[in-house]
């Protein structure tokens, strides 16, 4: 199964929720990704392309290969901070 993505990823869950609030408001999700987030992909909107399954952390894939599709999920916590995610296709 192949899924394309996009996420944010910050430090805290508070962080997280507040710009969750922002993007169920009207906020842009990529230009917030392009604002807020501390990975490299923000850069260009949090876009991770398209990957298979096992290619991200645990916590990522099982929500990635699981929830609805064009819908913001997180917090989703990770090694690397906490994530709001949202998958854009599945095949």
């Amino acid at each position: 199964m192949i899924a394309s993505a996009k996420h944010i990823l910050v430090d805290t869950e508070d962080k997280c929720l507040e710009l969750k609030k922002q993007i169920e408001e009207g906020a842009d999700f990529s230009q917030v990704a392009k604002d807020n987030s501390s990975c490299p992909s923000g850069q260009t909107g949090g876009d991770l392309g398209s990957f298979g399954k096992g290619r991200m952390v645990p916590e990522f894939d099982q929500v990635v290969f699981s929830c609805p599709l064009n819908e913001v999920q997180g917090p989703v916590k990770t090694q690397f901070g906490y994530h709001l995610l949202e998958v854009t296709s599945r095949e």
